[in-house]
């Protein structure tokens, strides 16, 4: 080991600098050759866009510039060294080097080029070899120094070349051809694409032929199924093979126009006609001729439904999945000839495409299998609560059509998860979901009272508690439902609760029902901070509010007679429910940050204490009805005046008290108590004088009195004691 010579040798440093000079040499004649490739190819992308040339100018060929060029140095030049390569600055043949390590030097001289295409001038062409030309001769274009930018101004064939900025395509192998440009909104120039007409463009004329066979395929298999019967052609066994015969050879040639070239849409008309052309003729089979049992029925039409799907999902071809089902959909009522029975084969088209939305992102096909079956199950329900249909009016029909709408709903809300579940932004699943839950809205009126409260309150629990699952952590975070599938089920939800209150209550406890569903979806609101469940609410809120003013409107409270026939405990049960909902309101909406303006509060105020001072005086009245005292309706009027009046002394309190320490609210608190006291005096001698008498009207008077005298007493304590705090000049 002490023998052994550590020193550096320099012959090895020297021929490692010439290999890795070589490399770097390479790699640049490489990187030129493919960028001049790529000004090829855009140049021939934009010959059909361009305008010819009035005076086309020729391009210099490499044999017009006079000279040839040495070829690339190879692996012998490299092993020589640096000297024998004619490297600059390393020997005396550095004025013959062609390829220099930076660009556009060549021992003091200029490197000249020829223009192969757009933006490619001082560059070699493609599988040629560069020609040295001398300064000022034809075709002679001065380079810069670094970088491979769009080509400057120069001369090209002695005819100046000005350069725009823009490129300029190459068309053929001559001639150059302006494009047009129009100045964009920036100022910048761009060439405007020419789109063909639609009917011109690739794939449109073909694609609508293709919808088009398909559609009058199938009419001619219904016709066959179903119009030769009717005419006698034929007899029933013929009609059925000839149908799935027909149908197994428009797929077998499907898959086969499929496999060549072009065949994609040709392939897909015909294995969508065929498979839907055999899922009517297990319609036919099953609804017409009774040959088989319905339950086998929809098996076998699930099976051949599934394999069609399966073949479009192995396809990747949406539209082979949307035209079966649509196919065998639309053209199914055709075919059967009940009610019931059609309804049976439409939600098998909707469980066979369920299961491909975990594994493709097809928003089409949501509308596609869960359309057709809502619509009839829709038919259904208007036909058994209309009496429309004798078939289905019987009360088996009738839970039959129950549990259909039960099964789209299901189906929806599954298709709508898995949808979700592989892409968190498709909308198109939650709204198949909202169309799917219509026929459990309308199923109700199927059935009488009992029987609709029990069937809205049933559906309303499973959309709702499908919209509280995000905010439950561990299985919000396992069923990842998005905002958009839970709004839409919450509304859902709510609709059919509303339904089951107009069930449950009446005329007299209607406003009670949506005030105590107000309290709930509001305290759900501020304690979740949901904007939606606020939304809600607030919804139920103000139908709660419209009842209760129908039902106590201010003819009725006014009007002793009136108010003797239609106020009762429930109104006054009502009152206190709508008092506690505006509470709850308030607390609500500073929880979701809707008063952080004072402006906003203020408005809210004010709309709440006319709210409140209308339903105490509702609630007053109401009880003093209720007692059944001839003096009862006067009763309730005089206390509701000095419940005015209480209110309008605590706003003062309120806002005398917070008068230095938030004056803003001050005022506010100070102006509503004003205008209640006004609104209290007014009472009181423009209706409880004419109104009221005896004992009652001389206890509004003094109540009233004896309020006013201690507002007034704190009133200037108050601005006294500002004044005395307020420093002198």
């Amino acid at each position: 080991m002490a023998d052994m010579n550590l020193a550096i040798d320099p012959r090895l440093i020297a021929r490692l600098s010439t290999e890795f000079t070589s490399l770097s040499e390479h790699l640049n004649v490489l990187g030129r050759d493919l960028e001049t490739l790529r000004d090829q190819v855009v140049a021939e992308n934009t010959r059909t866009t361009a305008q010819p040339m009035s005076n086309p100018t020729p391009v210099v060929s490499p044999e017009a510039a006079g000279a040839t060029m040495p070829p690339m140095p190879g692996p012998e030049a490299a092993a020589a060294g640096p000297a024998a390569q004619g490297r600059p600055g390393t020997g005396p043949s550095a004025s013959r080097n062609p390829w220099p390590s930076a660009p556009g030097i060549v021992a003091g001289q200029q490197i000249p080029t020829v223009p192969t295409g757009a933006a490619s001038a001082g560059r070699p062409p493609l599988g040629g070899v560069r020609q040295p030309v001398p300064p000022g001769a034809p075709g002679w274009v001065q380079r810069p120094t670094a970088g491979w930018g769009p080509a400057p101004t120069g001369t090209v064939a002695g005819q100046p070349t000005p350069w725009s900025g823009a490129p300029r395509p190459r068309v053929g192998p001559t001639l150059y051809q302006p494009m047009p440009a129009l100045p964009n909104q920036r100022g910048r120039a761009y060439a405007r694409p020419v789109r063909a007409p639609w009917w011109q463009r690739e794939g449109v004329i073909s694609r609508v032929l293709a919808v088009a066979g398909v559609g009058v395929t199938l009419i001619g298999v219904v016709m066959l199924l179903v119009l030769a019967a009717q005419a006698g052609f034929f007899g029933p066994v013929p009609r059925v093979v000839a149908g799935a015969l027909f149908s197994g050879v428009l797929v077998f040639a499907g898959t086969r126009v499929y496999a060549k070239a072009g065949g994609r849409v040709g392939g897909i008309a015909l294995a969508a006609t065929g498979i839907a052309g055999g899922y009517l003729d297990v319609v036919a089979t099953t609804s017409i001729y009774h040959w088989l049992n319905p339950i086998v029925g929809y098996v076998l039409a699930l099976g051949i439904a599934a394999g069609g799907v399966a073949l479009a999902v192995q396809w990747r071809a949406q539209a082979l999945a949307v035209l079966t089902v649509l196919g065998a959909a639309v053209l199914a009522p055709f075919v059967t000839t009940t009610l019931i029975a059609l309804l049976g084969f439409l939600i098998v088209l909707q469980i066979a495409a369920l299961p491909v939305h975990s594994v493709r992102d097809w928003p089409l096909l949501h509308f596609a299998r869960t359309v057709p079956a809502v619509l009839t199950t829709l038919a259904a329900v208007a036909a058994v609560a209309l009496g429309l249909d004798s078939d289905a009016s019987a009360p088996a029909d009738r839970w039959q059509v129950l549990a259909a709408a039960i099964v789209i709903a299901v189906a929806g809300l599954a298709g709508a998860v898995l949808g979700t579940r592989r892409r968190a932004g498709d909308v198109s699943a939650s709204l198949a979901f909202a169309s799917a839950t219509l026929p459990m809205l309308a199923a109700p009126i199927m059935f009488g009272r009992t029987g609709s409260i029990v069937v809205s309150a049933s559906f309303a629990a499973v959309p709702l508690i499908v919209a509280v699952l995000p905010w439950l952590p561990k299985i919000g975070a396992a069923l990842r439902i998005p905002g958009h599938l839970a709004v839409v089920s919450a509304l859902a939800g709510a609709f059919a609760l509303l339904e089951a209150c107009i069930g449950v209550s009446r005329v007299q406890t209607l406003p009670l029902a949506l005030a105590v569903v107000t309290l709930g979806f509001l305290g759900v609101a501020g304690q979740q901070r949901s904007r939606i469940a606020g939304g809600l609410g607030a919804g139920y809120g103000v139908l709660g509010a419209v009842t209760f003013v129908l039902r106590a409107d201010p003819a009725t409270l006014a009007n002793q007679t009136e108010a003797e026939a239609h106020l009762d405990v429930s109104t006054g049960l009502s009152a206190c429910a709508l008092l506690g909902v505006l509470v709850v309101a308030g607390w609500c909406a500073r929880r979701l940050g809707l008063l952080e303006r004072e402006s906003e509060a203020t408005t809210l105020a004010v709309f709440a204490g006319i709210g409140g001072l209308y339903t105490v005086t509702a609630l007053t009245v109401s009880l003093g009805v209720a007692t059944g005292s001839p003096d009862g309706f006067r009763a309730g009027h005089g206390i509701a005046t000095v419940v005015w009046m209480i209110a309008a002394t605590a706003a003062l309190l309120f806002g005398l008290r917070r008068l230095s320490r938030a004056p803003q609210r001050a005022k506010v608190a100070l102006g509503a108590g004003l205008l209640v006291t006004s609104a209290a005096l007014a009472k009181l001698f423009l209706f409880d004088l004419a109104t009221l008498d005896g004992l009652l009207r001389a206890g509004a008077f003094l109540v009233v009195g004896v309020l006013l005298l201690v507002v007034g007493t704190r009133y200037a304590r108050a601005f006294a004691d500002m004044d005395a705090r307020t420093p002198t000049a």
